[in-house]
């Protein structure tokens, strides 16, 4: 394995007039994230990372069951039920669950989280479309590697939702050799369908972790975004990526190590809620016609297949 810090640009964000949202939503949504430009996200990161990791007995309990009243989780599903056995806010967030509780599904690729669908389409030529009035590149996404980013160009994305209530682990698509790892950092702007609408770039200026895969159907990226709150983000073949938390770009190759994850493996994991960007190359996919914006979705559905012949 051959670890490389670089320095390299991300490239400019292109403006496109044509895709302007009406004037009264736009400047609405901005103003409603206005705040977020503010607030000292880094320190508040921090603390909440620095908080789910301690072990404070029946007050981690406690914080525990407020969660899961709060948000509705359901702990049946979770391999280890019982809230009192987990020893920190962390432990209980990245909880597993039962064997059978995500049957994967006959499909070429399958949704690699449970969530909620942000967007998901085409890539026109580089562009990825984030929420009406937003693109952003693939270039800037994953990192400025123009190489990179050119074999993803006219193919497509899927941009997935991670809310507090879902599970957090995040597995694979479909089987794939890892090939690169590139840790960006970025903001730590909320990533929820608000801040989308309000930050434009959102998911290519927020810190993000890029896995770069080999598949029998050719090269895929599976990136992990960052937000506030997101203490860190991990994967299996490394552990916690982050923090640290730097300003340079530093990325991991794999050329000497044949690290091979199957469908439906668990791949990482964040702690604390975030989204998921899916690149793939140019090809006939049809993704599952039940898919819409702002569906939620369950690891191990059907995302896409593609087309015989």
């Amino acid at each position: 394995m051959r670890v490389t810090v670089v320095q390299r640009a991300q490239g400019p964000r292109r403006y496109n007039p044509a895709l302007r949202q009406p004037l009264t939503h736009a400047v609405s949504d901005r103003l409603k994230v206005l705040p977020q430009y503010l607030l000292p996200k880094r320190a508040i990161t921090a603390y909440a990372g620095w908080r789910a990791s301690r072990q404070w007995g029946a007050r981690t309990t406690k914080l525990i069951g407020r969660f899961v009243a709060q948000y509705g989780v359901d702990m049946s599903e979770a391999a280890n039920p019982d809230i009192a056995t987990y020893k920190s806010f962390n432990d209980f967030f990245t909880r597993a669950l039962k064997p059978d509780a995500r049957p994967i599904a006959r499909a070429d690729l399958v949704c690699p989280v449970d969530g909620a669908i942000s967007q998901f389409g085409a890539i026109e030529r580089d562009q990825i479309f984030q929420a009406k009035g937003h693109r952003y590149s693939t270039t800037t996404l994953v990192g400025g590697d123009a190489a990179l980013a050119a074999q993803f160009e006219n193919g497509h994305f899927a941009t997935l939702y991670l809310s507090p209530k879902d599970y957090h682990r995040i597995h694979m698509p479909c089987d794939g050799q890892l090939l690169r790892m590139i840790h960006v950092p970025g903001d730590l702007f909320s990533v929820n369908p608000l801040t989308a609408r309000g930050v434009p770039g959102l998911f290519a200026r927020n810190e993000r972790v890029v896995c770069v895969f080999e598949s029998v159907r050719g090269p895929f990226v599976l990136t992990l975004v960052g937000a506030t709150i997101v203490g860190s983000m991990a994967t299996v073949w490394h552990g916690v990526v982050n923090p640290p938390r730097g300003s340079v770009l530093r990325e991991w190759r794999y050329d000497d190590r044949n690290i091979m994850l199957k469908q439906g493996e668990e791949m990482g994991r964040f702690l604390l809620g975030s989204t998921v960007v899916l690149l793939f190359p140019k090809a006939a996919l049809r993704f599952n016609p039940a898919w819409t914006p702002g569906r939620p979705i369950r690891l191990g559905e059907a995302m896409a297949d593609y087309a015989v012949g």
